[in-house]
């Protein structure tokens, strides 16, 4: 059994995670211990988020604001890239800064946006597309419609709809999201891809002979895989990746892997790397049906 805490392996799930995740990595015993302490918060049975969320709603009420971004994302069961280092509010236009301590963003909300003091999940997702980076906000994005708690009609009309200052980089993150992205390590991935010229990279793709793929531009054969090395690291999960591994070069695919820390906090380096495998590929004319 790994020593890493319950509340580290919340965070590298991206903020939120089920029992299921967390079993092979901590006992219940240190996950009831990091509850009792605040340091998790139940959100259903079986689910749990980073952070004390009843002290994030107090804040929120203690300056009448409202819960959104990414401390909304999370309320939400949404994963996120980082969870936030300070409660995420929302106040009224005409209301002044409270002071440190709060991540503030100003806003009319009506009624209708707001549900529980939390902001609506499709108005969540727009928020954090308006105010974060593409990566920040792919990632909420893409676990929202996972969920199934949003659909992409939804988003696109909200983008669409959503203030000026902000709209381009809504629709981006709308028309971008993809349910079948896993988890917040391969929206960033595929975020970062985004920038690369002539590689189109989907999500969870299937292929003969390999199975199921984090990333892949089938029309130049590439492959992008995003290894949660943390988390596989016995001998029949390296078994496994080696065998995937081989059953790629057997069909001609050129296998780019990148690790957690690599993609949330080196991207241009994987960046870099992609570039490269690209540049060759298309000097080398691979267009294959795989």
């Amino acid at each position: 059994m790994t020593h890493m805490t319950s509340s580290y392996v919340v965070r590298i799930f991206g903020g939120v995670a089920r029992w299921g995740e967390l079993a092979p990595l901590v006992t219940r015993a240190q996950l009831d211990a990091e509850l009792a302490a605040g340091t998790i918060t139940r959100l259903q049975r079986g689910t749990y988020a980073l952070g004390d969320l009843a002290d994030v709603r107090a804040s929120a009420a203690a300056v009448s604001g409202t819960v959104s971004h990414l401390c909304a994302a999370i309320e939400h069961g949404r994963k996120v890239k980082h969870p936030p280092d300070r409660p995420t509010v929302t106040l009224p236009r005409n209301r002044s800064h409270p002071g440190d301590g709060l991540e503030v963003h100003w806003r009319d909300l009506r009624a209708t946006q707001v549900q529980r003091g939390v902001t609506h999940p499709v108005v969540t997702v727009i928020d954090c597309a308006r105010a974060y980076d593409f990566d920040v906000a792919l990632s909420v994005a893409d676990s929202a419609l996972r969920a199934g708690s949003v659909s992409r009609r939804s988003l696109v009309a909200a983008a669409e709809a959503s203030p000026r200052t902000g709209r381009a980089k809504a629709l981006r993150v709308a028309r971008a999201a993809d349910g079948r992205a896993a988890k917040p390590f391969e929206s960033c991935a595929r975020a970062i891809a985004s920038e690369v010229r002539g590689l189109r990279v989907e999500p969870q793709v299937s292929i003969r002979g390999v199975g199921r793929v984090d990333l892949a531009d089938l029309a130049l054969g590439i492959v992008v895989e995003c290894e949660s090395f943390e988390f596989h690291s016995d001998a029949a999960s390296l078994e496994k990746d080696v065998r995937r591994y081989t059953a790629c070069a057997r069909r001609g695919l050129v296998v780019v892997r990148f690790t957690w820390k690599e993609v949330m906090f080196d991207p241009d380096y994987c960046r870099a790397a992609l570039q490269d495998v690209v540049d060759l590929r298309l000097q080398q004319a691979v267009r294959r049906t795989w």
